[in-house]
């Protein structure tokens, strides 16, 4: 039979609330009682029952993840910060693939309430009236990753989606590019893809290059989209030099479709992406890219869910951390 909060009070000599003040809050007890039950605690190896524990204290150790595509690399380093600050906070995570499927979203919602999760982090899609009425009506506290909501006073980490496309399309201008386009998400609840629209559009008529800024082909989230959306590109606009790709798989996407017409990368034509995810440093050639901290941007969305339970408010509403640039094999010199 494993040992009990019970066995470790008989074994110490003092009270089943005095074992779980120790394990709780240990300040509250005297050295004398505190030191009785750690060596209780270790000679049973036991181990608090954290369904019991949340029955007690009302909180299930558990937070909710919704995501839209975990086939993303992107979402890879997220979810790897935030793995590391629930382990550090004591957190267990669920994670949950929506697919972009609203329904499926909202029954994962469902979900989380009948676990009992004690808060949820909404990662990148756009925060719609349906998904917050259902999150405030369960009353469970949320975080967005990767996302923001001017709508709703909504916690958020990102980065500034348009400072880091202006960055990227700015390098393209100084390394004497002209003709420069841009492959885009055409997903309505993509949060990321009219900023870097903005950003790509800012950086061309600051060099006074605003008729360019309509060499925009759109794309879904995956690969052989960005491929098909190259392909509609180079049709329109075969005289293009630079390309800026607002996700990294996208350019992943155009530079394969370049060598397949046998088009140099970045002899002919130089690719920036955005995000630096690892595959980003192994392609070939090796991606220059908009580096986002996917890692800390995970670490704190956690950090930031859990100042919220514990104290029903954060300091920073929406956080914003920063975003590089990353010169590798994928742009030269025009």
């Amino acid at each position: 039979m494993k040992p009990t909060i019970r066995d470790v009070a008989k074994r110490a000599g003092v009270s089943i609330s005095t074992v779980s003040r120790v394990m709780n809050a240990p300040d509250t007890v005297t050295e004398d009682k505190r030191l009785r039950v750690l060596e209780a605690i270790e000679e049973l190896k036991y181990q608090p029952n954290s369904f019991a524990r949340g029955l007690i204290y009302r909180k299930s150790y558990t937070l909710g993840l919704l995501i839209p595509d975990i086939e993303n690399l992107y979402y890879a380093g997220i979810i790897r910060g935030m793995q590391d600050a629930c382990i550090k906070l004591g957190y267990s995570l669920m994670i949950c693939n929506t697919d972009r499927d609203e329904g499926r979203l909202l029954a994962y919602i469902d979900a989380f309430h009948e676990k009992q999760v004690d808060g949820v982090i909404f990662a990148s899609d756009k925060l719609i009236p349906e998904y917050y009425e259902k999150l405030a009506g369960y009353r469970i506290p949320f975080v967005l990753v990767s996302s923001h909501s001017y709508e709703y006073e909504v916690p958020s980490v990102e980065v500034d989606d348009e400072a880091g496309a202006y960055d990227a399309v700015k390098f393209l201008i100084e390394l004497g590019h002209r003709k420069i386009a841009m492959i885009g998400f055409n997903d309505p609840n993509s949060v990321a893809g009219p900023p870097r629209c903005r950003g790509f559009a800012r950086a061309l008529a600051e060099a006074g290059l605003e008729h360019n800024s309509g060499n925009i082909v759109y794309a879904s989230h995956r690969f052989e989209h960005a491929y098909d959306a190259a392909r509609e590109l180079f049709a329109k606009y075969p005289d293009t030099t630079a390309v800026f790709c607002v996700a990294d798989e996208f350019a992943m996407g155009v530079i394969s479709y370049l060598k397949d017409r046998s088009i140099l990368v970045p002899g002919q034509v130089s690719v920036v992406g955005f995000d630096n995810v690892r595959m980003a440093g192994m392609f070939i050639p090796k991606l220059t890219t908009i580096a986002q901290p996917m890692y800390e941007m995970g670490y704190r969305s956690v950090e930031k869910l859990h100042e919220l339970l514990a104290t029903g408010r954060v300091q920073v509403t929406r956080e914003r951390l920063q975003h590089r640039l990353i010169v590798r094999e994928s742009t030269r010199e025009k």
